[in-house]
């Protein structure tokens, strides 16, 4: 509260919903000070469960792999979790949710969201969609041992849940590449959608808060700021072999150089370059390679069909370097998505926005009405 996330209107069903109640014996928090995630199981370190599951603001993972995973070491990739609570309840305040009003969940995941709103909207009110039959399964035993009046829909949330349409709310617990069109039909006209938003480019993502128009066949908000979440099943970012792309050496590429920084180009984790060079380099990933020796490879890879990619290689005290190679010249498309976000000032997540209609959506930079300069199809 003191930080300005929780809210005091959310504060009761903070107090009336504890995070423990929701998670299974053996959890993967994340561990700030080592950077990773570490095994917790309850009847082996109550205390230590206790503390990550109530106490520390950190995601907590409680699946690995769609399930296929074994033993208390983590796995290859998380595929659910518990969000850190900062986080949660930050996108519960966007939501707006009163007393009364009928939600629409897109990723069920331990239940514990669901259930907070089932304290603020009353009983009966929200409706959740996981995709996975077996977390599906864990939550709704969660909700029934704590007395929670939830509906959990085993079900691919990309459909939404039209049985129950329309809502006042929806919101989704996972990223999105493309918004569902079917989320904004469900919605009844002046109602919100919120919901995490990015492109292939990387995994980060940025909270659209989106209001469906009058007519119901549009909605359309702003972004409020970054975030990153495991994404909808459906729209995983493809998998990348490196080898189709680069069967020989980087030096077969195209050689130049840039005076472009590691920080100008990619900032921090939740600084504004990477969503903007996604937003201005589309059909594009980045892999972030370790440093050694004073230095660091950025690899761009196209994902149009057509295995073009670029690699940049960012020394201390010195010029990068860079190859490329392919139909596409993907490292002078950053430069120039570089040059054009500091010609418009630098922007910030706040002042892009997202139009979603039938026909797809669009990201605006400051005017949803912007002509064909102004905005992007995405």
């Amino acid at each position: 509260m003191a930080a300005g996330v929780l809210t005091s209107d959310w504060a009761p069903a903070f107090a009336a919903v504890p995070r423990s109640a929701f998670l299974p014996e053996l959890i993967w928090p994340f561990d700030m000070a080592a950077g990773r995630s570490v095994a917790v199981c309850r009847a082996d370190d109550p205390a230590a469960w206790r503390g990550y599951a109530d106490d520390a603001d950190v995601p907590v993972v409680t699946q690995w792999d769609d399930g296929t995973h074994s033993g208390t070491e983590p796995g290859a990739v998380p595929t659910s979790s518990a969000s850190m609570p900062s986080v949660v309840f930050r996108m519960l305040s966007e939501l707006d949710l009163r007393p009364g009003q009928k939600v629409l969940e897109i990723g069920t995941a331990t239940g514990w969201n669901a259930a907070l709103m089932s304290h603020r909207a009353g009983p009966g009110n929200v409706v959740t969609v996981e995709v996975d039959g077996a977390v599906a399964a864990a939550a709704r035993t969660a909700a029934e041992r704590s007395g929670v009046d939830i509906r959990v829909v085993h079900g691919d949330g990309a459909h939404g849940h039209a049985e129950g349409a329309p809502y006042d709310r929806v919101i989704a617990t996972c990223g999105v590449r493309t918004v569902p069109y079917a989320w904004v039909t469900q919605t009844r006209p002046g109602g919100l959608i919120v919901v995490p938003w990015g492109t292939h480019f990387g995994n980060g993502d940025a909270v659209a808060r989106l209001v469906v128009a009058p007519d119901g066949k549009s909605a359309a908000g702003r972004f409020t700021g970054p975030v990153e979440f495991m994404k909808l099943r459906a729209q995983r970012a493809p998998v990348i072999k490196h080898s189709a792309y680069v069967p020989g050496s980087v030096a077969d590429g195209e050689e130049s150089a840039t005076m472009l920084t590691e920080q100008n180009v990619l900032g921090g984790q939740f600084d504004p370059q990477r969503f903007v060079l996604g937003l201005r380099v589309p059909d594009c990933c980045h892999v972030v390679a370790e440093k050694r020796d004073g230095g660091r490879p950025v690899w761009f890879y196209g994902l149009g069909g057509d295995r073009s990619w670029a690699c940049v290689w960012f020394r201390d005290g010195a010029a990068a370097r860079v190859w490329q190679s392919g139909a596409r010249r993907l490292w002078d498309e950053v430069e120039a998505a570089h040059r054009w976000w500091v010609g418009q000032g630098r922007p910030g997540h706040s002042r892009f926005g997202l139009t979603v209609t039938a026909e797809g959506q669009r990201v605006w930079l400051d005017d949803p009405e912007a002509g064909p300069a102004g905005f992007w199809a995405v």
